[in-house]
């Protein structure tokens, strides 16, 4: 792990306060998921966009297969190895979501989004769960974890990812309400899409509190660094929320109160207390 870890706050504290096993894996998944985010940098070549996420693809299927060539997935093998190939059996899923982020595809239904999120959370999530020992955990509750996870983080760069042509609301729901795909990028927004916005906020930090609780405190405990990710995530949902119908300024999160709500969640989690951690 370098000394100087460039993630995302929740990210950076996410890994800090991981079990030493799942901390290597989640080191390797950041950097694979920006080696592969380099495909939809701005000004690549479409072409060259593409044949980096083919490869992308078949590295990825090669480490399903314990035949990585990538140093990055390599490492991710090795962190891997005490729980076998199986950990990485869904990593795909990473160059799936980017394939849809370079195509600017958009979600006509809310089941097409949380598809998207749920690959994603297979890849990312499935791996350190497996690690941690709680991979058998009730069905379906580490999928809606990660599946609200990844959409929270969506939703706070909602404008930006506007602007580059990636909406992160269904059209469905933008019709139902009469608002415009394009109103996304301008900020402020209309006194109906902060309605829906802060409705949404709400919503996810609802499903994020009812997955941890349904991990009980054993998995809570377990899943420390996953459990910070989720507490500072909402702590930016809540201020995205009160900022409204203003966005969130990219890197706007207050980072010595994230530090501590960091601190707070990860005691609270090996108290196996996660829920209150969402407050």
């Amino acid at each position: 792990m370098p000394a100087r870890f460039d993630a995302p706050p929740a990210r950076s504290l996410a890994w800090l306060y991981s079990r030493a096993p799942q901390r290597r894996a989640l080191a390797a998944l950041f950097a694979i998921e920006r080696e592969i985010g380099a495909s939809l940098r701005p000004g690549l070549d479409h072409q060259l966009a593409h044949a980096r996420l083919g490869w992308w693809r078949e590295e990825c299927a090669r480490s399903a297969a314990g035949e990585a060539v990538h140093p990055l997935t390599r490492e991710l093998a090795a962190a891997c190895e005490p729980v076998g190939r199986a950990a990485l059996a869904q990593l795909t899923g990473l160059v799936d979501t980017a394939a849809w982020d370079l195509a600017c595809a958009t979600f006509e239904t809310r089941h097409e989004l949380e598809q998207y999120c749920e690959r994603w959370s297979a890849a990312m999530i499935a791996p350190l769960a497996r690690l941690a020992g709680v991979a058998a955990a009730p069905a379906g509750v580490l999928h809606t974890f990660g599946r609200t996870l990844r959409e929270v983080e969506l939703l706070l760069a909602l404008a930006s990812d506007a602007r580059l042509g990636r909406l992160r609301l269904p059209l469905e729901e933008l019709a139902r309400a009469g608002i415009p795909p394009e109103a996304l990028a301008r900020a402020p927004w209309s006194t109906t899409l902060a309605a829906l916005l802060h409705e949404r906020h709400r919503a996810l930090r609802g499903a994020l509190a009812a997955s941890v609780t349904a991990l009980g405190p054993a998995s809570q405990t377990a899943l420390r660094g996953l459990l910070v990710w989720a507490a500072v995530a909402a702590s930016h949902s809540r201020r995205a929320q009160a900022l409204l119908p203003r966005a969130l300024a990219t890197r706007d999160h207050r980072a010595p109160l994230d530090g501590w709500r960091a601190w707070r969640a990860a005691r609270r989690a090996d108290a196996g207390r996660g829920l209150a951690l969402l407050d």
